[in-house]
């Protein structure tokens, strides 16, 4: 399966699909930028499936990593999925969760409905 391109809003978005390589150390958002830039999108979506385990654990430090190489490049981060148990278990990934959302750089949405009711 392939990524897929929209226009949404005033934004172009990079769905990237839920099976591949998942993004497992702080490198491996190279490669899903370089696909981002090529395209020209200004938006990645990112399925919770592509994302290794440790991402939601921030005392690994890997979300913190890659979503920083995104804002380098001024590229909007969605986590797109459900990750309420691990929200659940964390209090810190919750703070993490609801400040992301009120910024500009990351989000993390429960679906694509839900993100392109953020982008309008």
């Amino acid at each position: 399966m392939t990524a897929r391109l929209e226009e949404i809003g005033h934004r172009r978005v990079l769905f990237f699909p839920e099976d591949g390589a998942p993004l497992a150390v702080p490198g491996d958002a190279n490669d899903f930028l370089s696909e981002t830039w090529a395209l020209k999108a200004t938006a990645a979506v990112m399925p919770v499936s592509r994302l290794a385990p440790e991402f939601l654990q921030l005392r690994t430090r890997l979300a913190g990593e890659v979503i920083q190489k995104f804002v380098n490049y001024q590229v909007l981060l969605v986590i797109l999925g459900d990750i309420s148990e691990a929200a659940g278990e964390s209090g810190a990934l919750r703070d993490f969760i609801y400040e992301s959302n009120r910024g500009k750089a990351v989000w993390f949405l429960e679906s694509e409905a839900a993100l392109r009711e953020k982008l309008r």
